[in-house]
């Protein structure tokens, strides 16, 4: 095997798994802020048992994300050492700041808002929460203006040799393209967390228990599910893909599976790229779509794929299948939670049986819809490991062959099985103990 598809699957395997944690911690991160501030201002016994309830689980999604975390920044010198060589002075910048700022402030007043009840005044233990939640949402900024830079190249300049040197941070941390490629990933995370607080409490209405809590679990998830994933598909979505069809207007044409330039472009609802013939097989269309959705004019000129050279296409399979994926799931989480908001505004939502069941059913959909849209992201943006300046092929180290790297990666597989196996225990376990339960 190549030692750069070798590199690649280790680090997407690792950066895959960890994912899941930051998505749990930034979604989680509100809920526990509202019904701490709830429980302080309103003297309110039911939400300060939620937020105690949320901590546990939020917790042990931020433990289990350390522990995952720490593999990928030793990658970037074992695996990569040529892209950290060349590149390392700009992404290491906002890679450092997520470790000073973010982590160490989410990291020193998770201790204190799970340990500082009987400890602390009311207030700073509800301000330590909002702290926490401000640590998650930061962290998640420091990290995806890394990886925008990556995208979209912004405040550096080429030294004599080659090498990429940082000209200015701040032209890397106000990076347009990250903004909004920020506010997506944020806004999928808050889908997810609206999901699980959704799906906890209807897993309780379907028991029989905890009923009072869990009505407010259902209905503040759902609300904000709903919200979010409105706001996933319009402005973050809109305005992220108009990033991507100004920058990376290839990776627009394999997402939408696009192989000829056209005038009035369709939107591929469905079918199946075949990049030998060249064409989607057995697609349904929406006529004139995708130039209107691009370029704000319904006849307006999209180029396809046959547009650039064929070594500059990403792997068209996999980017336009997970784009759809998302897309697709996407669009069913915003008419589930629209349902689920009218049969609120009824009063009917708590005796919906099936739907409370749905509700519960997809609570690990949203994780696949947000690691669907980071394949896009990634996976999309190939063969450039820095978008016009750095071909991944140029990346890895030279002393690392393939089988070193599939050697780790096989280790990687069991260690983190064994610890998606204990993260899967204690979660669960919490939930089955329930926001009533005396807190350890």
């Amino acid at each position: 095997m190549d030692v750069v598809l070798a590199d690649r699957l280790q680090f997407a395997f690792t950066i895959m798994f960890h994912y899941l944690f930051p998505i749990g911690t930034m979604g989680i991160a509100p809920f526990i802020a509202f019904y701490m501030l709830r429980a302080v201002r309103g003297k309110d016994a039911e939400a300060a048992k939620a937020a105690r309830f949320w901590t546990k689980i939020f917790a042990v999604n931020f433990a289990a994300g350390v522990v995952t975390g720490i593999p990928m920044e030793f990658q970037f010198g074992t695996n990569w050492a040529l892209f950290s060589r060349e590149a390392g002075s700009v992404i290491g910048q906002p890679l450092v700041m997520e470790g000073v700022y973010a982590f160490f402030l989410e990291s020193v007043f998770l201790g204190v808002l799970l340990y500082g009840a009987e400890r602390v005044s009311s207030a700073l233990h509800a301000a330590s929460a909002v702290l926490v939640w401000l640590g998650s949402w930061l962290s998640g900024f420091f990290i995806v203006a890394a990886d925008a830079w990556m995208q979209h190249p912004v405040g550096y300049v080429l030294a004599p040799g080659g090498r990429i040197e940082l000209q200015s941070i701040s032209a890397v941390l106000l990076n347009p393209f990250a903004w909004w490629q920020y506010l997506h990933v944020l806004c999928g995370a808050i889908v997810a967390g609206g999901f699980i607080v959704a799906g906890v409490g209807a897993y309780y209405l379907l028991a029989g228990r905890d009923e009072s809590i869990a009505r407010r679990f259902v209905v503040a998830g759902t609300l904000t599910a709903f919200i979010f994933s409105a706001l996933v598909i319009y402005p973050s979505g809109d305005r992220n893909s108009a990033d991507v069809t100004a920058d990376q207007p290839v990776k627009l044409a394999a997402m939408e599976g696009l192989f000829h330039s056209t005038n009035g472009a369709p939107l591929a609802i469905i079918g199946m790229p075949d990049t030998r013939a060249k064409q989607l097989i057995d697609p349904i269309f929406v006529p004139d779509f995708l130039s209107f959705l691009a370029y704000g004019n319904f006849r307006a000129g999209v180029k396809g794929l046959t547009a650039y050279a064929a070594e500059l296409w990403p792997p068209v399979e996999l980017t336009y299948y997970a784009y759809h994926v998302m897309v697709g799931l996407g669009t069913i989480f915003l008419a589930v939670t629209a349902l689920c908001a009218l049969l609120i505004r009824r009063g009917r939502l708590f005796t919906s049986r099936w739907l409370l069941w749905l509700l519960m059913l997809l609570m690990p959909l949203p994780y696949i819809a947000n690691e669907a849209g980071w394949t896009v992201t990634e996976v999309g943006r190939q063969p450039w490991i820095v978008y016009g300046l750095m071909r991944t092929a140029q990346g890895p180290s030279p002393n690392v062959v393939a089988g070193e790297a599939i050697f780790t990666l096989i280790g990687f597989l069991g260690m983190y099985f064994l610890l998606g196996a204990l993260f899967l225990y204690l979660t669960l376990r919490a939930i089955a103990g329930g926001p009533e339960e005396t807190p350890a």
